[in-house]
């Protein structure tokens, strides 16, 4: 398997929260997967994943093959300094995925249109067989312009970045609001 040494992998400098279950830190019974960037733009993670998520003995449950392509895809998003959230991921699972293994995850994003990002990801063993692959739908819940939407239990905030600096508007009647473009 390609190493971050012999491929000149660099850190992904991301922003994810530090309590994703995927890739937090912080998170004590997360994946803790981190990172790199690959000089053609793909962002590629190598990892051993525990046993404890296995679903049939030695192998990796199917939810947690799902959750690292759908990490993966959401980190090549992130790697083009956008903040988006799953819409649609399809998985085809080839062959099974063994815990405690080296394993290779890629993700890249195949095209954007807009708030719409769609992206290809993959699990390769060590000797680069493809194991698993997905591909999905990502939509952009931060604009380019600097302007974060977020809401819940009733209250609407909108921060938008204005030339004389910072305007926060907050409502108790949310607006509706639409993450999926």
């Amino acid at each position: 398997m390609k190493t971050a040494a012999n491929e000149n992998l660099t850190p992904l400098a991301h922003g994810a929260q530090y309590r994703c279950f995927g890739c937090g830190q912080a998170n004590p019974i997360g994946l803790h997967l981190e990172f790199l960037l690959a000089e053609d733009g793909r962002v590629v993670c190598l990892a051993e994943v525990a046993d404890t998520f296995e679903g049939p003995p030695g192998y990796l449950h199917g939810g947690i093959i799902a959750t690292l392509l759908d990490e993966a895809m959401s980190k090549a998003v992130r790697s083009h300094g956008l903040v988006a959230m799953t819409r649609h991921m399809e998985v085809d699972y080839r062959r099974p995925v063994r815990s405690k293994a080296p394993i290779r995850l890629e993700g890249l994003v195949a095209r954007s249109e807009g708030r719409k990002h769609w992206v290809e990801a993959k699990i390769l063993d060590a000797e680069g067989m493809v194991l698993a692959q997905g591909k999905g739908l990502f939509i952009e819940v931060q604009s380019r312009r600097g302007t974060v939407l977020a809401q819940g239990k009733g209250l609407f905030i909108e921060v938008q970045s204005r030339r004389e600096g910072l305007a926060v508007q907050m409502e108790t009647n949310p607006r509706e609001v639409n993450p999926h473009g």
